[in-house]
């Protein structure tokens, strides 16, 4: 999905990130808590997601607040990744200026040999964030170019659902 996020002066940015979890709380993404989106998230805790199907003319768009997973939520993905991507949590100083990939590479082989006979534990620095959707939009295209919109927006305990105009 795209991830777009913004500084606290408004200053947008957005990448594809792994949707991990879907719920009724939310869209569950892992990441670095150091690097840009989490300072970004930090500073201005709103984001948006895109989910686009070119295949399909679909797209779905969720805007909302954003908030830490729980710890114990981290923990247990954290377990279940991948040996390789355990580490790669713990090499990579995500979105600081390195002056080679073998910096990375060099990394990697210290923290294979030193978790070698044992299990990774997830870095502090490492963790979930859950967007809580306030507006989910489906777009529908068609080739007329009057496509569907339907926008839900989330009021106290229930959605509003209203029709836009394309």
């Amino acid at each position: 999905m795209t991830l777009a996020t913004a500084t606290a002066e408004g200053r947008p940015s957005a990448r594809m990130v792994l949707l991990k979890e879907v719920d009724a709380s939310g869209f569950v993404f892992y990441t670095n808590y150091e690097g840009r989106k989490s300072r970004e998230l930090a500073a201005n805790p709103w984001a948006a997601l895109v989910f686009f199907w070119v295949d399909l003319s679909r797209q779905v768009r969720i805007e909302g607040r954003v908030e830490r997973v729980t710890p114990q939520e981290s923990d247990a993905y954290f377990a279940i990744r991948p040996p390789g991507s355990q580490i790669s949590a713990w090499a990579s100083q995500q979105s600081a200026v390195i002056p080679g990939r073998e910096v990375l590479e060099r990394r990697v082989e210290e923290l294979e040999a030193k978790y070698a006979d044992q299990p990774v534990p997830r870095p502090p620095f490492w963790g979930g964030f859950r967007v809580v959707p306030e507006v989910i939009e489906f777009w529908q295209g068609r080739p007329s170019r009057l496509h569907d919109r339907l926008r839900y927006t989330r009021r106290n305990e229930g959605w509003t659902i209203e029709r836009l105009s394309p």
